[in-house]
């Protein structure tokens, strides 16, 4: 393509769309026409130029024309109960099940590394050397010592916002940063992992390990699936740069990436949860079968929300990924 003969031949096209967006307000049915099939070719134009000859100047200009003048044709819709409602019942869960073949995997392959680096450290005392002193362990893991006491030192409230806001982060980092062939997402998993396998191995060593299972358990499990569906998710997201499959690379990346922005979205209500039941649970003074009780029912209560709820949304054809009206990576063609 001839970048500046096509600009010749259209930017008459286009300076009127732009004439025509000045003066919405005014304009008569024939002018309303005119601004509609002007806007559906310049999408076209816009389409054509990305593909064959892109240009950032003339990308950008065009882009704000075309959401102006969408803006104008469709109107400005403001999000509402009912999407909310229907994202929670349909898209969130649709997409977390679509991706199981990628977070369960993560799941199991993650808790195996754990568990691994957990009996390396239990049953090796040079490794435990070199992660503290004898002096400071024994602090660490004496009843009532530094792991014990880490749930409890602050208030409630605050420790479980704190405790939110860290995961939450993590979980964005590994869907966002998962296109950059999830390299981002496995040095998160790895760290998480290790300190989960420390903390087993430890207090395992000190033969407290019934006491770390009732700390971790009533919080961890939700959490750690939490983390573990962002990890897939963003796995997934890489593994999509490499192999997109039947889909152009940019549509493949603007569908998985707009699902994932939306499963950000739902996996930080559920750290919510984790958060909450992590800083007034986790502490209380509920017997250890309580506890790890209510742990247990959270988890069973997710995954029966995503393999109930989500498989039968993905069956009836739900992606997660944005109505097609609100799919601003994706243009409309004039005949």
């Amino acid at each position: 393509m001839d970048l500046d003969v096509f600009i010749s031949a259209h930017r008459a096209e286009w300076d009127r769309l732009e004439d025509l967006l000045r003066r919405q307000r005014r304009l008569t049915g024939a002018e309303t026409d005119e601004l509609v099939a002007l806007y559906q070719r310049t999408a076209t134009h816009l389409s054509l130029i990305q593909s064959s000859a892109p240009d950032p100047q003339l990308t950008g200009r065009l882009s704000q024309l075309v959401a102006r003048a969408r803006s104008a044709v469709t109107g400005t819709r403001r999000a509402s109960w009912r999407d909310v409602t229907r994202f929670l019942a349909y898209g969130f869960p649709a997409a977390v099940y679509r991706s199981r073949h990628w977070w369960v995997p993560t799941a199991l392959l993650s808790i195996l590394v754990a568990a691994l680096l957990g009996w390396w450290i239990g049953t090796h005392p040079e490794v435990q050397a070199t992660i503290a002193a004898p002096s400071e362990l024994r602090e660490l893991t004496r009843p009532g010592g530094e792991y014990e006491s880490y749930y409890s030192s602050h208030p409630a409230a605050s420790f479980a916002a704190r405790v939110w806001t860290n995961n939450a982060q993590a979980a964005a980092i590994c869907l966002v940063f998962g296109a950059f062939l999830g390299l981002p997402v496995l040095w998160i998993l790895f760290q998480n992992m290790l300190n989960l396998g420390i903390g087993f191995g430890l207090m395992s060593s000190a033969g407290r390990l019934d006491t770390f299972l009732g700390l971790v358990l009533p919080h961890g499990l939700l959490e750690l699936t939490a983390v573990f569906v962002a990890a897939g998710t963003g796995l997934r997201l890489g593994w999509t740069v490499i192999d997109p499959g039947p889909r152009t690379r940019r549509k493949a990346l603007a569908e998985e990436g707009r699902a994932a922005i939306g499963m950000a979205i739902g996996l930080a209500l559920v750290l919510f949860i984790a958060g909450a039941i992590e800083g007034f649970v986790t502490p209380s003074g509920l017997p250890t079968w309580a506890r790890i009780g209510i742990g247990i029912a959270a988890e069973l209560a997710f995954l029966a929300y995503v393999y109930v709820l989500g498989r039968r949304a993905a069956r009836a054809g739900e992606t997660g990924d944005v109505d097609a009206s609100e799919r601003s990576a994706t243009v409309p063609t004039a005949a």
